[in-house]
């Protein structure tokens, strides 16, 4: 085998191998979005942001209601400088 072809059989294997983590990640993030909706634990704006992997002035930008993956957020109340949202599980998808 020559060399570029070596290296190439090893860029495909890293691409896949990081697409694979990747996937892997999203899944944790489902799972912990799902454990949230789930217990009915309110989250705050910058965890809410966290956990989609955006800025929290996008998260407070988009409303009191919108919907997230599987997800409806809701805007729930503010306890001091903190809003709370809510994650409820969308059933019919």
């Amino acid at each position: 085998m020559n060399e570029s072809l070596i290296n190439c059989v090893e860029e495909i294997s890293l691409n896949r191998d990081e697409r694979v983590k990747q996937l892997k990640n999203t899944i944790e993030t489902l799972q912990i979005a799902e454990e949230i909706s789930r217990h009915g634990y309110l989250i705050t704006s910058s965890e809410l942001a966290d956990l989609m992997d955006i800025n929290a002035s996008a998260v407070t930008s988009r409303g009191e209601e919108w919907s997230w993956r599987n997800w409806i957020v809701s805007r729930v109340r503010r306890e001091g400088n903190q809003i709370l949202w809510q994650l409820e599980k969308i059933d019919n998808i």
